[in-house]
């Protein structure tokens, strides 16, 4: 908010001793402590600013906030990526696809996927492992070409 950290941390001290020394008493009525708290550092920088008589921020520089949504370009770039995982996910064995799902769509660790299915760790571990070469070749194919075969074998 300041824009220089020596004044931050003069504002910050500023709110500490007044919290010691009792000035401006918190209200658990008004809201919760920490809003309180961020409002008297808030203050106190805003005081700090106007004693310099300065802005924070030159009116000049001040550029446009950037948009925290993803532009449409972006947008289409995921989605053609995702199809491309999925295409390629599709061409594994149904229980490379079971692991694959389980462990990186749905977040399970290795030992959930071995109780859920009832197979030892190892054996999850190994299909995981094997999966993700298969992946590896499949989605080097499907960028490289656009598309699968479905009668490669891979």
């Amino acid at each position: 908010m300041t824009g220089d950290r020596d004044l931050a941390e003069e504002a910050l001290q500023e709110v500490f001793v007044k919290v010691w020394r009792g000035i401006g008493s918190y209200d658990e009525s008004k809201g919760k402590f920490v809003a309180w708290l961020v409002t008297m550092s808030r203050n106190s920088a805003v005081d700090l600013i106007r004693k310099q008589k300065k802005p924070s921020v030159p009116l000049d520089e001040v550029a446009e906030v950037e948009s925290t949504e993803s532009s449409v370009e972006e947008t289409v770039e995921w989605q053609e990526k995702s199809d491309q995982i999925h295409q390629a996910v599709r061409h594994l064995s149904e229980e490379q696809q079971k692991m694959v799902q389980l462990f990186y769509f749905k977040g399970y660790t290795h030992e959930t996927i071995a109780e859920t299915c009832g197979i030892p760790l190892g054996t999850v571990k190994s299909r995981i492992r094997l999966a993700l070469k298969k992946l590896k070749t499949s989605l080097q194919a499907v960028q490289e070409g656009g598309v699968l075969d479905d009668k490669r074998e891979l």
